[in-house]
């Protein structure tokens, strides 16, 4: 029997996950300073969580370079969804995020040596209408100035999480919180140089409203996130974690337009279901008898 408890966790982690948008809108902030808090905050409270379980296992030496790999990619992978969310709203942003997915199912055949079904085939398709109905290119043509930015920042960090993805395959005998504190703190160690060198301190302010945010999505949208995302993880159905995965996306959609107040058009919109519906379809496993693939 499913754990109820878990799964409410798991939902809760989805909908933090997905406010996140709001909180950055907001920051005055290079995106690189906020990403460089976020895997600070975020380490620092899934060490003080975990306690003596976050202690690195000796599985740790032998995945180094991909945990290198994947923590590094993971940073700059933040950097570039922050800089969408200052071009374009947090629904185009996060709607092109999620293309990652169907970019895995595309990479999958020469990277991972899996089989491209009928049925990813389908979803790639679908996922690439909804791009094309998002884009405004029905509307208006190709977009230009900051939408174009926000898309295009957008998409390149969907192949940066894709990258993440593939990269966590290689990644075996450690556990998803080991794994994670590991790659956050990475992040954080290689966006300080970073900043250090790409960002003019000169213009970064810290007053109140910007250390309560940032204290936010550090603590809350990172380290309590991932906290309660891995504390459930391993109590539920795969294929139910992964479905439960897209409420983050959805309520991303949900507050940009209904809190933030950024216009979605109905082809827009369609767009949405049509990205959504492909990712969800391509995570659903039939079971083995009623598969014809």
């Amino acid at each position: 029997m499913q754990d109820k408890k878990a799964t409410y966790k798991l939902i809760i982690a989805m909908v933090i996950f997905g406010t996140i948008g709001l909180f950055v809108r907001y920051l005055s902030l290079p995106s690189s300073v906020i990403a460089l808090f976020r895997g600070m905050g975020g380490t620092l409270f899934l060490l003080a969580a975990n306690g003596r379980k976050a202690v690195f296992s000796g599985g740790m030496k032998k995945n180094l370079h991909w945990l290198l790999l994947s923590g590094a990619a993971l940073g700059f992978n933040w950097i570039l969804l922050f800089e969408s969310y200052r071009y374009t709203s947090v629904a185009v942003s996060t709607l092109c995020y999620y293309l990652a997915p169907i970019l895995v199912i595309l990479a999958s055949p020469v990277i991972l040596k899996e089989k491209l079904t009928v049925k990813k085939i389908l979803c790639v398709a679908a996922a690439l209408g909804g791009m094309v109905c998002l884009s405004g290119v029905l509307q208006t043509g190709v977009p230009q100035g900051a939408e174009l930015k926000g898309i295009l920042f957008g998409l390149a960090a969907a192949v940066l999480y894709a990258c993440i993805v593939m990269l966590n395959k290689q990644i075996n005998g450690i556990s998803g919180t080991e794994k994670t504190v590991f790659q956050l703190g990475i992040s954080a160690l290689v966006l300080l140089p970073y900043c250090l060198l790409t960002v003019d301190g000169a213009t970064v302010h810290f007053d109140g409203k910007t250390v309560l945010l940032l204290a936010i999505v550090a603590i809350v949208h990172t380290g309590l996130a991932y906290a309660l995302y891995f504390d459930a993880l391993g109590k539920i159905p795969g294929q139910t974690a992964a479905i439960l995965s897209y409420i983050d996306p959805v309520v991303a959609v949900l507050a940009s337009v209904l809190l933030l107040r950024e216009p979605m058009l109905p082809v827009e919109a369609a767009g949405a279901v049509l990205i959504l519906g492909a990712a969800v379809v391509s995570e659903v496993q039939l079971p083995r008898k009623e598969r014809k693939e």
